[in-house]
């Protein structure tokens, strides 16, 4: 059976306090209003949802939660991945690559750079940017998690705030 990524950036974090460190960056005003809106929107495009894993930084737990809202799922069942913090592409994959083979549908919560690399090692087109709180579909039907690479996926939906808020 195909395995599918929505991999999303988190909601606009606040810099309103230079004393936080990155990790604990909350969502900012736009931030808490992008969050919702685009989890429901994907909740619209999911049938099924196997499992939200997400960075544990602020920012990114956070968003995940209110996806986790959208979808009726306990935020203590947010599987946290400290690996995604700060990480390369290939960190990010390696989470994917190891994921349980009844998955079959999962939302990934992470940042750039990595998610602007991934989106374009999966695109037919260039992308500049993946907006914040941007998502992007990953497709495979490898039906295998150890097989989710460059060479087997493909992005088939690419969403973000500005498309919808002016």
């Amino acid at each position: 059976m195909a395995k599918t990524v929505y991999f999303i950036r988190h909601a606009k974090s606040s810099w309103k306090d230079p004393s936080l460190d990155d990790f604990d960056r909350p969502l900012n005003k736009r931030g808490k209003r992008d969050a919702p809106f685009m989890a429901q929107l994907l909740r619209g495009r999911v049938q099924h949802l196997d499992a939200i894993i997400s960075s544990p930084a602020k920012r990114a737990i956070t968003t995940a939660r209110h996806f986790a809202k959208a979808f009726d799922i306990a935020a203590a069942d947010i599987h946290e991945r400290p690996s995604i913090y700060e990480a390369f592409p290939e960190d990010v994959l390696e989470v994917i690559q190891g994921l349980p083979e009844a998955w079959h549908t999962v939302l990934v919560f992470g940042h750039n750079p990595a998610y602007n690399s991934l989106a374009n090692m999966f695109s037919q087109e260039p992308i500049v940017n993946v907006p914040t709180c941007g998502i992007f579909r990953v497709n495979t039907a490898t039906g295998t998690w150890a097989d989710f690479d460059r060479h087997h996926g493909q992005l088939t939906e690419f969403h973000f705030p500005k498309q919808y808020f002016s």
